[in-house]
C-alpha cells in the first residue's frame, strides 16, 4: 500500500477545480495543486484539505479526495474559532488519516495540524510561503492566538521546507530551526507560445497593500505608450486598494484592470506578455515568476529571490521600488535583448522546477526523516 499524504491549503479547491465560483488564489494553492496531482500520478493516496465552498466532501478530483473544512464566515462571532473552524478542520484532518501532513501559509491552521499529527503519531511538514512567516512579529498574521498556534506550530513541525536560502537563514537566526530547500514546482504550459506578444507589461498579484499596485499605477503615468494589464482578486481588509486601482485604470488609458482572473485562465495572459512586473515590498518565491519564465517571459523586480533574476539574467532586478521604467523601456526597445532573456528564463525553469524531480526530493526526504519508503511497501 502506498503511504498517504494530505494538503492542507484553504484555497486550493479553486485551483483543482475550475468550475469553481471562487476566482482568487494564491501561489501557495497553486503549489498544493500542483504537488498533489504529482503525487497522485505516482500512486500515492492523496487527500486536500480546503475551505468549504459548497463541493461535497470526499469529491474525487484527478486522483485526489477533497475534505471540506467550514466557510469562510460561518459561526459566530467570538465562537467561530473552535466552532466551526478547528472543529470542522480537525475532523477533516482525521478524515484524511494520512501519513503526512503537509501545510503551508501562516496561521493558526499551522498549530492545530502540528497538534493533530502529534497526537495521532503522524508527520508534518510545514512549508514556508513567505519570507515574513520566518521573522518573529512581522508574519501576516492578525491577533496574538494566531501567532502563538502558528509558532507553535513552526516549532513543533517534523520538517520545515523553504523557498530560499534567505528563509532558511532567517529561520536558523530568530527560530534557531533547521529546514530544508525544496524548489518550487512549475507546469508546463498548455497554451500556444507562438502568438502574438500584445502585452508590453503583465502584473498578477491578489490586491494587498504589500503588492504595491499604486506602483504601478506610477509607471503607467510615466510611460504612456507602454500597455499594461493588472490582474488581481479583491482582499479583505483591503478593499478600498482594489476600489483605488479600478479608479486608476479609468483614468490611464494605456492601463487596463481586468480584476480576479481564474488559475486556469490567467495563464494565457502570461503567454501574450513581452514583459512581467512585480511590484511588491516582500514576498516569498512568487509562483509567478515561474508561470512567466516557464513561458520565457522575463521578469522586472524589486524582489529577487536569492538573486535569481540577476545571476541567471532572466529579467531585471532594479534597486529601489523607484527605478522601474528604465529597464521596463529597455527591455521593450530591444526585442534581441528581450528575447535572449526571455529563452533564459524557460530553459531556467524546465531545468530546475520539473514535478517529478521536485516529488523525487520530497520523497527522499520522507525516507530519510520519516521513514516512509513508497518503494517497499
Amino acid at each position: 500500500m502506498m503511504p498517504r499524504i494530505c494538503f492542507v491549503e484553504s484555497q486550493t479547491y479553486s485551483v483543482l477545480n475550475p468550475e469553481s465560483s471562487i476566482i482568487s488564489t494564491g501561489g501557495e494553492a497553486v503549489q498544493h495543486s500542483l504537488l498533489a496531482r504529482e503525487f497522485a500520478n505516482q500512486g500515492w493516496t492523496v487527500n486536500v484539505v480546503c475551505l468549504d465552498v459548497g463541493q461535497e466532501d470526499g469529491e474525487y478530483l484527478d486522483g485526489i479526495t477533497i475534505r471540506k473544512t467550514y466557510r469562510r464566515r460561518a459561526g459566530l462571532p467570538g465562537f467561530r474559532f473552535l466552532y466551526p473552524r478547528v472543529f470542522k478542520l480537525w475532523q477533516a484532518l482525521k478524515k484524511a488519516d494520512a501519513d503526512v501532513y503537509y501545510q503551508s501559509c501562516a496561521g493558526f491552521t499551522t498549530g492545530v495540524v502540528a497538534k493533530f499529527a502529534k497526537r495521532h503519531g503522524r508527520k508534518m511538514i510545514f512549508r514556508v510561503a513567505h519570507d515574513t512567516d520566518c521573522v518573529p512579529g512581522q508574519q501576516l498574521i492578525k491577533t496574538s492566538r494566531d501567532r502563538w498556534l502558528y509558532e507553535y506550530g513552526l516549532r513543533s513541525a517534523d520538517l520545515i521546507s523553504v523557498q530560499s536560502d534567505v528563509q532558511a537563514k532567517a529561520l536558523e537566526k530568530y527560530y534557531a530551526l533547521p529546514s530544508v530547500n525544496v524548489k518550487m514546482i512549475v507546469q508546463s504550459p498548455k497554451e500556444s507560445l507562438t502568438g502574438e506578444r500584445d502585452i508590453d507589461v503583465l502584473w498578477v498579484n491578489n490586491l494587498r497593500a504589500f503588492k504595491r499596485p499604486d506602483i504601478v499605477w506610477d509607471i503607467a503615468t510615466q510611460l504612456p505608450n507602454v500597455n499594461i494589464v493588472m490582474i488581481g482578486g479583491r482582499m479583505r481588509g483591503d478593499e478600498k486598494l482594489y476600489q483605488d486601482t479600478e479608479s486608476a485604470a479609468t483614468k490611464l488609458p494605456n492601463l487596463t484592470f481586468l480584476g480576479a482572473v481564474p488559475y486556469s485562465e490567467v495563464n494565457s495572459y502570461f503567454a501574450r506578455a513581452k514583459l512581467f512586473l512585480n511590484t511588491s515590498d516582500s514576498e516569498g518565491f512568487p509562483n509567478s515568476y515561474l508561470q512567466a519564465w516557464i513561458r520565457g517571459v522575463p521578469v522586472v523586480s524589486y524582489f529577487d529571490p536569492d538573486g535569481l533574476i540577476a545571476s541567471q539574467r532572466i529579467g531585471a532586478k532594479v534597486a529601489t521600488q523607484n527605478d522601474f521604467c528604465e529597464p521596463i523601456e529597455r527591455l521593450l526597445r530591444s526585442a534581441e535583448e528581450r528575447n535572449e532573456s526571455g529563452a533564459r528564463a524557460r530553459q531556467f525553469a524546465n531545468d530546475n522546477y520539473s514535478p517529478a524531480a521536485i516529488v523525487q526530493q520530497y520523497r527522499e526526504l520522507f525516507e530519510s526523516k520519516f521513514g516512509v519508503d513508497p518503494d517497499n511497501d
